[in-house]
């Protein structure tokens, strides 16, 4: 088979490399790609990432399957433009896609359909979404309606704090268009884990497991929103019933509701969920792989990854669950200092060695400069390691990361302590310092 990735960050090496190893593979292209991906892709010297050009490539060069990696081309409509083109693609269609890329449509829909989540409002006037805070106990959560780079969600603890998100959102439009909507939520107690589900859009769903993304910038969990500092996998919280609990409860009423209202979902189905006394409930649906949850999740894919996308795309999943192995996996991402804040980029990259069973290497925001590999995002690298206890994998993780050098490289030192408290009572020390090399 002819495939074709789109996308450049750490899901989409992920992405490249769980592909990369199914026999039925013939040429892997990736576009726009980056240096790691480079290693096991080809790039095509395209003009540029509109759809329209990648339609053509993957008509001109025989593409079997499209993968679709970030969110903002199913936005854009590139599923639906393939298809147009008898081409076949794996992700949702644009209006599918709405249980992303509006925080609205989703929540109308899980109330519609009685799925499990939050209380919420709303509002693209500032004085409206004041009056409803006003009346709710806080913390709440604002949220930009839109696509916000997994940061347009803020905690209000204080109305202070809830002044300042409504003024950013709707008044000075910190998140651009996807902030002039905002919706805010009740805040929900508990635990966030992630489900990975595939569906085929005539009602097949195959489940590939569980994580958990450490989100927060700072040591135990504090501090700014980001892209994801790192995540582990399986999670010992949502077990086989829970799984099962959710698949009933959440994923095939949503799948059921979106498909009565005329757009079938094909794809990835992100579940957020919050972990909470009275059981699971949803804080988000993604559409598409998690980043870095994917860096986790993939490793631990025992089957042919490309078929089961394949079977995705074109209707027809052949089993409800993966067949996954017996390891645990821990991401550890590695961001320019500064991140996600104000960052430099082009500091070279050193010390990344070979992969191993013990450990990975997954290049985000990283490209070759005059035949030297340097950094060029704020979450650099994607560093996984594995092993038959979590403890196992954090360690292979952290060891792996300790020998990979860029200026100002920062990386948070307790990813995955939740589990680790969990199975194996350490009381991880969840220090505020950040750690820079």
């Amino acid at each position: 088979m002819q495939v074709l990735i789109v996308g450049s960050g750490g899901r989409e090496h992920a992405l490249a490399w769980g592909v990369s190893r199914s026999p039925r593979l013939g040429k892997l292209y990736a576009y726009p790609g980056n240096a790691g991906i480079a290693q096991i892709a080809e790039i095509p010297p395209l003009p540029g990432d509109e759809i329209g050009t990648l339609a053509d490539f993957a008509k001109g060069a025989g593409i079997d399957l499209t993968i679709v990696g970030p969110e903002v081309p199913l936005d854009h409509g590139i599923v639906d433009e393939f298809r147009r083109r008898d081409l076949v693609i794996f992700g949702p269609t644009k209006d599918a896609a709405r249980l992303e890329t509006s925080k609205a449509f989703a929540k109308e829909l899980m109330i519609a359909s009685g799925v499990p989540t939050a209380e919420y409002g709303v509002f693209d006037d500032f004085n409206a979404a004041w009056r409803y805070a006003s009346n709710h106990r806080l913390p709440l959560v604002v949220k930009a309606d839109g696509l916000a780079g997994g940061k347009g969600a803020l905690i209000c603890e204080t109305p202070a704090k809830l002044e300042k998100a409504l003024n950013a959102m709707l008044h000075k439009g910190t998140f651009g268009r996807a902030g002039s909507t905002v919706v805010i939520e009740e805040f929900m107690e508990g635990e966030e884990a992630s489900l990975f589900v595939l569906a085929d859009g005539n009602g097949g769903t195959t489940i590939l497991g569980s994580a958990q993304d450490y989100k927060r910038v700072g040591e135990g969990d504090t501090g700014p929103n980001t892209g994801g500092m790192g995540a582990c996998s399986p999670l010992s919280s949502l077990g086989a019933a829970a799984v099962d609990g959710v698949m009933e409860t959440i994923v095939h009423p949503v799948l059921k509701a979106v498909a009565e209202a005329g757009h079938p979902y094909t794809g990835m189905l992100y579940v957020g969920l919050m972990l909470t006394k009275d059981g699971p409930k949803v804080v988000e649906f993604n559409c598409r792989f998690g980043d870095p949850e994917s860096q986790v999740i993939i490793p631990r894919i025992a089957d042919d990854l490309l078929m089961l996308l394949y079977a995705s795309a074109t209707g027809y999943l052949p089993v409800d669950r993966v067949n996954l192995t017996a390891k645990n996996a821990v991401c550890v991402i590695m961001a320019s200092g500064g991140y996600p804040g104000n960052y430099e980029t082009g500091k070279p990259i050193t010390g990344i060695g070979e992969d191993d069973f013990a450990s990975v290497v997954f290049h985000a925001g990283t490209t070759l400069k005059e035949g030297q590999l340097v950094t060029n995002g704020g979450r650099v690298l994607g560093v996984t390691g594995m092993g038959a206890t979590v403890r196992a994998a954090t360690f292979n993780a952290y060891r792996r990361a300790e020998s990979i050098h860029f200026e100002d490289a920062y990386l948070r030192t307790d990813i995955a302590w939740r589990e680790l408290e969990r199975l194996n009572g350490d009381k991880t020390e969840n220090g505020k310092k950040k750690r820079r090399r």
